[in-house]
């Protein structure tokens, strides 16, 4: 049922239904309640500001006729999402709808858990899904608790022992319990208000007044800060309510180590079934803020697991996801806890429970903290604001055609132009360092680095074979997937061409390259989702395939400086 585990369980609770106290995510109804309550306050500052500050009858009635529109709309689909994400769910993926008999014999331990939970929080069973894919995956959605719908992946047998996949599904009962789905309609109805009531005042200001459209304008202005701010709350209740599934899940089961285990082998499950895919999954893609887990982090996590014959081997790469502060600042765009800090709160559980840990999480956290601060923290800041270079330098050159006292209008573009192509050429310097003395490393290897990031490039040397398209799906993509005896790393791509020249390498080239031996040059980075800018691809036949990422980033940077130099001399000469 489930694939060979190289790692050694390390057991569970006598008993199930031990309180545990929550080692991360603060309280679950205080996140939920401060979260609402600030959406509703920035609706209702932001609707009195439209109806007291604005004086147009116009664009005041639309808004007053959007927003009832838009909770009826939201009541609506609250009430009968189910029903049509049932529809789309079998038009898409399949789903057959089956029998707790049916679970129990692909997984007893589970059916004595939906049970359990049924009967002690007195639910009604929930319906109960399985989709034929082999990607293993678990989801729930509804709109009452007594309602639900619990749906899986085949997948989840075939990657996942007995008491692994017990926890998932009693995950999947906590974000039922915790009445998650109704939390997050209400929450993101509010969202979506606020952009209503921005879009209201961004009309305003173009009519009426200089006052009026003054007013409307900083209302529009407010309106905008508070959706994104609205978006982040939401992203972070989402976070939030998947630690405290987590936790629900290794109280209702007394096995937190056995759902570390069962997130860190989906991951695996993932890893596997791309490599062996020629589309990217639908369900994966379709589901992706729905899962237990998020697919796009499954790389670093799955490769470890592929090759790794002790825990400590995992658990160098959650370092990057506990440690570095770029994991910090990708992790707010998403609605999943990084894999490596829902681990460290799984064997706190562990911990009150006096269990051992799958993996020694005490030992990475004291790695982690031997880590150089200067080298995580010293230049972060610094690297953000390089991240966005190419706007920074738009909008310092904008800010210094304004001020500079020169009556010529053509300095409004030429200035801007030159901002952009130095932001352009400075992130360019920093990305794509020299790559001469580049190292002869290994996927595993580099996945380790709690240093890695997605702005300073690591150049790097693999070695191991394509098996595929990194955009698996699109027939003409032109970036590849690498496979080394330790795991799997995507490859990008860039033609001296620019897009057109990356289509017709996808469709000329890349088919007869998949199944190749190579060597690989490139910069890694790592994100959410690690990969590597290619450089050079080599062939043991000797095929040779060239990359131009840091090509076009000059070409670009010196283009738009040049631009903008020779409309200042023309706009002068005239």
């Amino acid at each position: 049922m489930s694939s060979q585990s190289p790692l050694h369980k390390a057991g569970r609770a006598a008993a199930a239904g031990v309180k545990l106290a929550q080692s991360t995510g603060g309280n679950l109804a205080l996140a939920s309640g401060v979260t609402i309550a600030m959406l509703f306050g920035m609706v209702l500052a932001l609707s009195l500001a439209a109806i007291f500050i604005m004086g147009s009858a116009d664009p005041i009635g639309g808004l007053a006729i959007a927003v009832p529109i838009t909770l009826v709309f939201n009541i609506a689909a609250f009430f009968l999402s189910p029903y049509l994400m049932d529809l789309t769910q079998n038009w898409l993926y399949n789903t057959r709808w089956v029998s707790l008999e049916e679970i129990q014999s692909q997984s007893p331990e589970t059916a004595r858990v939906i049970e359990r939970v049924c009967q002690h929080k007195k639910l009604t069973q929930p319906r109960l899904g399985i989709i034929d894919d082999e990607n293993p995956t678990a989801f729930t959605y509804g709109s009452f608790p007594n309602s639900a719908r619990l749906v899986v992946s085949q997948g989840l047998f075939t990657y996942l022992d007995d008491d692994e996949i017990a926890t998932v599904y009693a995950h999947e009962l906590g974000h039922i319990v915790h009445w998650d789905f109704a939390v997050m309609t209400l929450a993101s109805t509010l969202v979506q208000i606020t952009y209503l009531i921005y879009t209201t005042a961004r009309s305003l200001s173009r009519r009426g007044g200089e006052k009026a459209k003054d007013a409307a304008g900083s209302v529009a202005a407010i309106a905008y800060l508070f959706y994104i701010a609205g978006t982040y709350l939401l992203l972070y209740l989402s976070r939030t309510r998947e630690y405290f599934a987590d936790r629900f899940a290794a109280e209702t089961t007394g096995n937190p180590n056995a759902l570390s285990r069962a997130l860190v082998k989906i991951a695996y499950g993932i890893l596997e079934e791309g490599q062996r895919a020629t589309e990217p999954s639908r369900l994966l893609e379709g589901t992706r803020a729905l899962g237990i887990y998020d697919a796009k982090a499954a790389t670093s996590t799955g490769t470890a697991y592929r090759i790794a014959s002790e825990p400590e081997k995992i658990g160098r790469v959650f370092l990057w996801d506990m440690f570095n502060p770029w994991g910090w600042w990708m992790e707010l765009n998403s609605t999943h806890p990084l894999t490596g800090k829902r681990v460290r709160a799984l064997s706190t559980y562990a911990e009150q429970l006096g269990l051992d840990t799958e993996f020694d999480m005490g030992k990475i956290v004291g790695e982690g903290r031997n880590l150089s601060k200067r080298k995580l923290y010293g230049n972060f800041l610094l690297d953000l604001l390089l991240y966005t270079a190419e706007f920074l330098g738009l909008l310092v050159g904008f800010i210094a055609g304004v001020f500079l006292p020169v009556s010529n209008p053509m300095i409004l573009i030429a200035c801007p132009l030159i901002g952009l192509g130095a932001g352009i050429l400075l992130k360019a310097l920093v990305m794509f360092p020299n790559y001469q003395q580049a190292e002869n490393l290994d996927v595993l290897t580099l996945m380790s680095d709690p240093y890695a990031s997605p702005l300073r490039g690591k150049p790097a040397k693999l070695e191991g074979e394509l098996i595929g398209r990194g955009d698996a799906g699109y027939a003409f993509g032109s970036d590849l997937k690498l496979q080394d005896n330790t795991g799997m790393l995507y490859l990008r791509y860039a033609s001296r061409f620019g897009p057109i020249g990356n289509f017709l390498f996808g469709m000329k080239r890349v088919r007869s390259l998949i199944g190749m031996d190579v060597n690989a040059l490139g910069w890694f980075r790592r994100g959410v989702a690690p990969w590597m800018d290619l450089i050079q691809v080599q062939s043991d036949s000797g095929t040779t395939v060239n990359s131009y990422h840091r090509f076009w980033s000059f070409v670009m940077g010196i283009g738009a400086i040049a631009i903008g130099i020779a409309s200042l001399f023309v706009s002068f000469a005239a």
